[in-house]
């Protein structure tokens, strides 16, 4: 109705999850890499919880519609069911015949084995993604840690991911569910936008519908964050309505009256100077009328997913926002980028994605390693798994890939949208290495920041192969290896008191003095970030380092 008026091609603030609005924010971007993480490594629990509106659907999609060629997905859609009934959608979803004893749990669970097993001798993964998993009741919680024990001798053969609302975090604190809770090995709750994202994301929407002028002025666009709280979908709820009241009144601005007429009118009362996050309740159920269909017409008709597991997001570039001081922050990039005076190095990424080969980045990266990449023999990762190294996906900035010191493999994305996995192999100050097809080339960091959204893949090599955290409690000989490493950095640490296979209230002490010394979170907890920053610490020659090249 309002769209030729104000010379926009579509609809900018529908509800529809439609990926091609994903506003890529600094906390949807976690939480993707979270999800990411999901599906390119194996065993436990991957858990993303956020209030309704927050963009947990959009996020989903957006994994759905890229899911890998050699990953198999079960999408439970609609968690409210028995035991019994859980287990016969979830062989329904992934093609399992059910057995004579159709009732039986343990016949169930005896197909779904054989059927893992036999994906897995093909080099195939399998995934169980469950929405509004806050709706699973304790008996279907207890029976999908049992799901977890399906295993090989290294690796399990379900990778379970729970999208719900703040709820599941309460129900999994509970006391009989522990157990449970304790397999969970990612965890990231999605919070609203901040004011500045907001005004970014409404921009972002406009920009994406085809508007050329700004039709929210800036007041409106506070006003929207006021009453909004930063939800999204309340944001587009209020925005939709504030479009249609100025195309009624013939204003081809939306200020901030308009906005608080438009919010009086969706929730049926008047709002008042300092009301805010009053539609929360009204849109409660909104939540659930979009998520089945939009998610199954994704499984059906995905599309592979880029070895590095990433998105392209033809969106503005990405502003900095407040985060913890532990957490990855993307440098600002403004507006227009100002014309380089490096112009080589402008050129220099021109001809890159003109003379891009796709598999150029991960043979480069796995080469590194000494492993030697195929890429008609599966994902990088299974390649890398296979000579003992994992894969960590995360977003970040040039300061992270510095104190990580690893060679990775970025994520760019072109002017036009275009995705592009490069391997990153030296960086500095003013520039940073990159490999292509007949050797390297240098960069400066300006110029190619204007393409990267922090996406980034790196390889590391668990102790021991176990690539599982090291926390208070744990006794293996991992405990002993986190200790020893902390004594060689820190020589005033003693690393043989008591039981070395301990992990000791000393331990824990000396570990979170190290995560605040090297700006980690200061969790007590020995996760992948720490141990790779560890293992940069203590590299041998023969280790890969971005700080060795370039």
């Amino acid at each position: 109705m309002y769209t030729n008026f104000f010379g926009i091609n579509e609809k900018p603030f529908t509800i529809t999850p439609d990926p091609r609005y994903l506003f890529m924010s600094e906390r949807h971007g976690e939480g993707l890499a979270h999800l990411v993480y999901g599906v390119t490594e194996s065993g436990g629990f991957i858990q993303l919880t956020g209030e309704v509106g927050t963009g947990k659907t959009t996020l989903v999609r957006t994994l759905l519609g890229q899911i890998p060629s050699e990953v198999d997905i079960a999408l439970i859609l609609n968690p409210q069911l028995t035991a019994i009934e859980f287990l016969m959608a979830i062989c329904e979803e992934l093609g399992i015949e059910r057995p004579k004893e159709r009732y039986s749990a343990k016949a169930l669970i005896d197909a779904l084995n054989r059927h893992l097993l036999e994906a897995h001798s093909q080099g195939r993964r399998t995934i169980l993604l469950i929405d509004e998993a806050q709706n699973l009741s304790e008996d279907v919680l207890e029976q999908l840690r049992l799901l977890t024990n399906l295993e090989t001798a290294r690796q399990k053969l379900l990778q379970i991911i729970l999208i719900a609302q703040p709820e599941l975090r309460e129900k999994l604190a509970q006391e009989n569910l522990r157990q449970l809770a304790q397999r969970v090995t990612g965890r990231y709750h999605l919070e609203p936008l901040s004011n500045e994202e907001t005004f970014n994301y409404i921009d972002h929407r406009l920009r994406v519908a085809g508007a050329l002028i700004e039709i929210f002025d800036s007041a409106a666009k506070r006003e929207v964050y006021r009453l909004s709280g930063g939800v999204p979908r309340i944001i587009n709820v209020i925005c939709d309505r504030a479009l249609l009241g100025a195309y009624s009144q013939e204003s081809r601005t939306v200020d901030k009256t308009l906005v608080r007429k438009a919010a009086s009118e969706v929730s049926g009362q008047k709002v008042r100077p300092g009301a805010m996050r009053w539609l929360m309740p009204a849109l409660g159920v909104t939540s659930l009328i979009f998520t089945g269909a939009v998610l199954w017409d994704n499984v059906t008709g995905n599309t592979p997913l880029t070895e590095s597991a990433t998105i392209t997001v033809p969106i503005e570039e990405p502003t900095q926002t407040e985060a913890e001081p532990d957490e990855p922050v993307l440098e600002a990039i403004p507006e227009e980028a100002p014309e380089e005076a490096d112009a080589p190095a402008l050129a220099d990424i021109d001809q890159l994605f003109a003379n891009y080969q796709g598999s150029t980045g991960y043979t480069t990266l796995l080469g590194l390693w000494g492993v030697a990449y195929d890429s008609a023999a599966g994902s990088a990762c299974a390649q890398a798994e296979a000579a003992g190294l994992r894969c960590y996906f995360q977003r970040g900035s040039w300061g992270n890939l510095r104190q990580l010191d690893r060679p990775v493999v970025l994520t760019l994305t072109s002017s036009v949208g275009e995705s592009f996995d490069v391997a990153l192999t030296g960086i500095d100050d003013q520039s940073a290495q990159l490999a292509v097809a007949d050797g390297y080339i240098n960069v400066g960091l300006d110029a190619l920041t204007n393409y990267w959204l922090g996406q980034f893949l790196l390889l590391w090599r668990p102790a021991n192969d176990n690539d599982q955290p090291i926390g208070p409690g744990m006794e293996s000989e991992n405990v002993r290896w986190l200790r020893q490493s902390l004594a060689t950095i820190d020589t005033g640490f003693n690393s043989t008191s008591g039981n070395p296979d301990v992990f000791d209230a000393k331990l824990e002490e000396q570990l979170i003095a190290f995560q605040r010394q090297h700006r980690l979170q200061a969790d007590g907890v020995a996760g992948q970030k720490t141990i790779i920053i560890i293992n940069s610490l203590l590299a041998v020659d023969d280790t890969p380092r971005l700080s060795s090249n370039n």
